[in-house]
C-alpha cells in the first residue's frame, strides 16, 4: 500500500478492533517469528509449550508487549517492509485507549440492551481480538485435518471457514505463508479473497511479487 491507504487501515482497525487493537508491525513480526519458529520455544505462541489456551494467550500479550514497547531482542530478518507508524500505535495499544473503549461499550450497552443479561457479553466485546487469535493458534495446532504433511502440527480446522474468515485453513497457510487465498480444496472457501482481489482491481495494495501462484500483499 501507499502510505495514505497504510495509515487509512491503521485507523480503520483502530475503529473496528477496539479493545483489541493489535499493533499491525508487531503483529508482524510475531506472525514471522511464529512461521519460523512453529512449535519450538521461540514460537510467540505454541500450544506444545503452554499448558492451556489461557497460559498461551498470556505468554503472546507478554511477548506483544516487549515487541510494542521495544523491549524484545528481533532478529533483523522479522523487519523488512513492516506497515509502521509509532506515536498512533502507542495510543491505540495505550491503557487510557483501552478504558476509554471499554467505557463505550458499557454506555453502549446501558443505552440499547433490553435488558441487563446482555451486560454479561461486555466481557467477550472486550477480549474478542485476542480469543480470535487464540482459536486459531490453540486450536488449529490440535485438531482438524491436513492437506500438507509438513514439520510443524499446523491443521485446518474448519472444513468450510465463514466463522475465522478463511484463517482455519491453517496448514494451507503454513504451506504457502504467502498466498493470499487461504484456501486449496473446492471446498476450503477464504471470504477474504475476494476482498483481497477487489482492494487489488481497485489498486488500494498491489502484490510484491507477480510471477507465481502465490503472491505476496505489499
Amino acid at each position: 500500500m501507499n502510505r495514505f491507504w497504510e495509515r487509512f487501515f491503521f485507523v480503520f482497525s483502530y475503529i473496528t478492533q477496539g479493545s483489541s487493537y493489535m499493533s499491525a508491525r508487531a503483529y508482524a513480526i510475531m506472525h514471522r517469528m511464529h512461521h519460523a519458529y512453529t512449535d519450538t520455544e521461540q514460537d510467540p505462541h505454541s500450544p506444545k509449550f503452554s499448558s492451556n489456551i489461557f497460559s498461551m494467550m498470556w505468554r503472546t500479550r507478554n511477548i506483544y508487549a516487549e515487541i510494542v514497547h521495544g523491549r524484545y531482542p528481533i532478529e533483523s530478518r522479522f523487519l523488512k517492509n513492516l506497515p509502521h507508524w509509532g506515536w498512533f500505535d502507542r495510543w491505540a495499544n495505550s491503557r487510557l485507549s483501552r478504558i476509554l473503549w471499554i467505557a463505550a461499550y458499557v454506555t453502549f450497552f446501558f443505552l440499547f440492551s433490553p435488558s441487563y443479561w446482555w451486560f454479561l457479553l461486555i466481557p467477550v466485546v472486550v477480549t474478542m481480538g485476542a480469543f480470535h487469535g487464540a482459536v486459531i493458534n490453540w486450536f488449529a495446532h490440535k485438531y482438524g485435518y491436513i492437506n500438507f504433511r509438513l514439520k510443524n502440527t499446523s491443521r485446518n480446522l474448519l472444513v468450510v471457514d465463514v466463522l475465522m474468515l478463511g484463517e482455519s485453513y491453517h496448514n494451507n497457510h503454513h504451506k504457502n505463508p504467502s498466498s493470499v487465498n487461504f484456501g486449496r480444496r473446492w471446498h476450503e472457501i477464504d471470504p477474504v479473497y475476494p476482498v483481497v482481489l477487489l482492494l487489488k482491481w481497485l489498486g488500494i495494495v498491489k502484490y510484491a511479487k507477480t510471477n507465481t501462484a502465490d503472491q505476496t500483499l505489499s
